[in-house]
């Protein structure tokens, strides 16, 4: 096969499409993104005023969802979600169950589908339309995690911006710079092989 041949079929590729396909693969690809997900969740910043931490978890999530795509991406953090519920301590702060956060992490299961699906036609081969794949993604999060927020504590919309929504745009911005340089590098160097 030509290689101007390959390049149109890797279009609709992601990244863990490049592995040989099995179920066993798509299994330990799911469960690694789960916890992928759950070791970065680790990586928590209280901010003051907030029952909502800064943490490495929506970063990881986004990642998982570009990088397995929409179905395994979506299992992936399904499963992260139903085994944190289940008492597995990776939420944020080694913490488990329902908590005021906890609308952030069913956005995160809808971000990753909605990036897998992006990345799937292409969006994480370049920098630029990787960091507004990665804007959608989070807007998804903050879309579902803000509501869920007000609802949890009884705080106003208002409030409920100003606490689990401002504080985390600077890092978003970071999140979505380091996304841009790593998955389209990824594909350079995957591309160059």
């Amino acid at each position: 096969m030509s290689t101007a041949a390959a390049a149109p079929a890797r279009t609709r590729q992601v990244l863990a499409d490049l592995i040989p396909a099995s179920r066993v693969r798509d299994i330990a690809l799911v469960a690694g993104g789960a916890a992928l997900t759950g070791l970065a969740a680790q990586i928590s910043v209280p901010v003051p005023g907030s029952p909502v931490p800064v943490t490495g978890q929506t970063f990881a999530a986004l990642l998982v969802g570009t990088a397995l795509g929409v179905g395994r991406g979506l299992a992936a953090l399904a499963l992260y979600a139903l085994a944190g519920l289940a008492g597995v301590p990776w939420f944020a702060g080694g913490t488990s169950g329902v908590a005021p956060s906890f609308g952030y992490i069913l956005g995160m299961i809808l971000a990753s589908a909605l990036v897998g699906a992006l990345a799937r036609r292409g969006a994480d081969r370049s920098a630029w339309r990787m960091a507004g794949t990665m804007v959608l993604g989070e807007a998804v999060i903050y879309a579902v995690g803000v509501p869920y927020l007000a609802l949890a504590t009884g705080m106003s919309a208002t409030a409920a911006i100003a606490a689990g929504l401002t504080p985390f745009l600077i890092g978003d911005a970071l999140k979505a710079a380091l996304a841009m340089g790593a998955l389209p590098t990824a594909w350079k160097l995957v591309d160059k092989r």
